[in-house]
């Protein structure tokens, strides 16, 4: 194991300090040292996030076209120096370790192995990963996928991947036979593709990044942009400076809502005070959302009718549906429900109600604090409700924007990574590429999950992630992983989902985003999309960690190459070749949202793909915007159970999802094991539990699956009663698969039924 693992004791400190600030300059520090990043990473970091540069591959916040001198966050100085590490993972390094023993390891540990260097392939007989070739590795895996039945194979893909390999994946596996075609955004965001869809028909945020700077009320629900998106506190600060108001809706009380540090300021550096961020802050029980902007919305009718002139008349006239049904029922939801449900009073409700009556163009941003529940859907109808009542979606300084997480999650679904056949121009793709894509739906995460506890699925491709891990009854997947025939993991750092190797198992290790990718001798752009549905291109300038690394894209189309039969119209490697051949394809297919691709993919600030919903184009079922009654007002679906805890997972300040990039989660005061879950001292003092105590939690689902996890660290922190926290994927083993949300299965990780042992 390393010898770097930060030597933390297990304990809990009060951290003072806001976001950014010193302490985000200590954080990047620490996981330099870490990281022990090679020559040019400072020079990678001046130009990340601006046009010529390359965009970063932590989140996927916009990059202006303006941009600061230093335009990039804490995570994202992290996640670049994290892939430009001096720390190799080589053939050697495998003939020392087996994978039985790599299995004990940490994932802290695993990562600190460093890059992976070679293309390998799993050795039953002496269970450790051997290296092999190229040609090898394409040509078996090749004759492997041949042998399986396609509609049994699953191609995932991480938020990572750039347009180009994305799209390139998405036709390989549909030229190959199937469309299971599950990505990161299963987990997170699909309830946004879906639930918002839905209701204004746009499956993806409808505020581009200057709409932050006319807007006068910010609701801030279920997000810490100080964890998970730190650039996002720039817009956020200067809009608090200016005197909007920011309300945040979080059942954490979290330093990333509270005050920044711009880092950029040398008066806040040195002498200055940090910048208030939220006006208020709204603790909601995990699943009280629904209830609490029902409550604000209540209040907001209620205004209108006793004084008139608070409603958009206008707009609801013209551009809305099913005002007087939700109107009614949200007469007959009582003020009690309201606040037992939420966990609010009345007054804190009416509170913000009085605000939003008031003003004139307000954002509803938020994470998955609303999507990662049974009914996260009707949670995100909830906050469209409210906004439709002042006509706050489709103009300036105003509309719905969700946050996403993966620098190019959204970019993945636009270039046909998706299950569902009717989401991609297969008339396109028939007339381009003489071929006859499959029309029946494929598997998404859960469904793929579920194929594979129950023995359907053979064979598993993942461009990135470390998916066995990510998953919900990550025990139970474990077990069953192993099972299939073949494994292909196209990666950068070992991970836990490469020890758990099917029958025939494949590691092929790719380049970072940050590296050269030559091909004859011209270095290509990717490019992706971020989450104002603006479109850059992306240059990497470092030398790659191996010779033998080859790109995402490369490798997608030799895999191809070697799987399907020879189709004149499909040249995979041709098209490899040169990335400016397949965004020519993706303007071919996508003509509308990729109209002049190649020159404007560079501009300052990236081209806008358009948003119908921004127009207030309306591709609904009314052909309007809709208003919609929730299923139920407890966004959880668990309702009062005696003994029965709501358990939300989340990342520390040194984790980027499944990847942990140290022991220290600084913005909440607390260092040292990530085995711990975070209590209200008032439900410890209940339930008889003393700070630091370990103590086991075990599922409450009724489904009649035994879920434990052990040796959990007590820690006293400012939640609602009833409610726990803890980090993924440490906790991951007791989030049911049977429970996410109904529209769109995302696991309800927001929202997990668990008891103390």
């Amino acid at each position: 194991m390393s010898d770097d693992q930060p030597k933390t004791d297990d304990r809990v400190f009060s951290y003072d300090g806001p976001v950014g600030g010193w302490g985000s300059a200590k954080g990047m520090a620490q996981v330099a040292r870490a990281a022990k990043p090679g020559p040019g990473a400072l020079e990678t970091l001046r130009g990340q996030n601006k046009a010529g540069g390359m965009m970063c591959a932590s989140c996927a916040w916009g990059k202006p076209p303006n941009p600061h001198v230093v335009e990039f966050c804490e995570n994202g100085a992290k996640a670049t120096l994290w892939d430009l590490t001096s720390e190799r993972c080589g053939p050697d390094f495998f003939l020392d370790h087996t994978v039985t023993e790599l299995a004990t390891w940490s994932e802290y540990d695993l990562e600190m192995a460093g890059r992976l260097t070679h293309p390998l392939r799993y050795d039953a007989s002496s269970d450790r990963y051997l290296e092999t070739t190229w040609d090898e590795a394409f040509a078996e895996i090749g004759q492997g996928l041949r042998s399986l039945d396609p509609k049994t194979v699953t191609f995932y893909a991480s938020g990572k991947a750039g347009l180009e390999a994305s799209f390139l994946y998405g036709l390989y596996a549909r030229a190959y036979g199937h469309v299971n075609l599950p990505d990161s955004s299963n987990m997170c965001h699909e309830t946004t593709s879906v639930g918002l869809k839905t209701v204004v028909g746009s499956p993806v945020g409808t505020c581009v990044l200057e709409d932050f700077d006319h807007c006068d009320m910010i609701l801030q629900i279920g997000q810490n942009p100080g964890t998970n998106s730190p650039r996002m506190l720039h817009p956020l600060q200067q809009a608090a400076k200016r005197g909007c108001c920011i309300v945040a809706i979080n059942p954490l009380r979290e330093k990333g809502l509270l005050e920044f540090a711009n880092p950029q300021s040398p008066w806040q550096m040195t002498v200055g005070a940090p910048t208030e961020i939220a006006d208020r802050y709204l603790q909601v029980r995990a699943g009280g959302d629904i209830a609490a902007l029902t409550g604000i919305a209540k209040h907001v009718l209620a205004l209108e009718r006793s004084r008139g002139g608070v409603l958009d008349h206008d707009f609801l006239n013209r551009h809305a549906h099913g005002l007087q049904d939700w109107m009614d029922w949200v007469d007959a939801t009582d003020w009690t429900e309201l606040e037992q449900v939420s966990g609010l009073t009345r007054a804190a409700m009416e509170g913000i109600g009085a605000v939003y009556a008031r003003s004139r163009a307000v954002i509803g941003v938020y994470g998955m604090g609303l999507t990662q529940h049974v009914h996260g859907s009707d949670a995100i109808g909830a906050l469209v409700n409210l906004l439709l009542l002042r006509g706050n979606i489709g103009r300036k300084g105003a509309g719905c924007s969700p946050v996403r997480g993966h620098s190019n999650v959204q970019g993945q679904r636009t270039v046909g990574i998706t299950e569902k056949p009717e989401l991609v121009p297969n008339d396109h793709l028939r007339a381009l590429f003489d071929m006859q894509p499959p029309m029946e739906e494929g598997w998404n995460t859960t469904a793929f999950v579920e194929a594979l506890l129950e023995g359907r699925a053979t064979g598993f491709v993942g461009l990135g992630g470390n998916l066995a891990r990510a998953v919900p009854d990550t025990d139970r997947v474990a077990d069953a992983w192993r099972s299939m025939p073949l494994t292909v993991h196209v990666a950068t750092r070992l991970n836990r989902t490469h020890l758990m190797p099917g029958q025939a198992s494949w590691i092929l290790p790719c380049l970072v985003r940050a590296e050269q990718d030559m091909q004859g001798g011209v270095n290509q752009q990717v490019s992706v999309e971020d989450s104002f549905s603006h479109i850059h291109g992306s240059i990497g300038n470092r030398t790659p960690a191996s010779p033998h690394l080859l790109s995402e894209t490369e490798i997608v189309a030799r895999m191809a190459a070697a799987t399907l039969d020879p189709n004149p119209k499909m040249p995979w490697r041709h098209w490899a070749g040169d990335h400016a051949r397949i965004r020519a394809l993706i303007e071919a297919v996508y003509p509308d949202d990729f109209r002049d691709f190649e020159t404007r993919m560079n501009q300052p600030g990236g081209f806008y793909r358009d948003n119908a919903a921004r127009n207030r184009v309306w591709k609904t079922e009314s052909g309007r915007a809709q208003f919609t009654r929730p299923a139920d007002l407890d966004a959880t679906g668990l309702g009062a159970q005696e003994g029965v805890y709501r358990l939300m997972t989340l990342r520390s300040n040194d984790q980027f999802n499944t990847t942990v990039y140290g022991m220290s989660d600084r913005l909440r005061g607390i260092e040292g094991d990530r085995m711990l879950v975070m209590m209200s001292p008032d439900d410890m003092a209940a339930a008889g539990l003393a700070a630091e105590q370990r103590i086991t939690l075990t599922s409450a689902a009724e489904d009649g699956i035994a879920r434990r996890v052990n040796g959990l660290r007590v820690i006293p922190y400012d939640i609602p009663r009833g409610c726990l926290a803890g980090y993924f994927p440490e906790l991951n083993p007791l989030s049911p698969l049977s429970r996410g949300d109904l529209a769109s299965d995302t696991p309800a990780s927001k929202g997990i039924p668990v008891r103390l042992a």
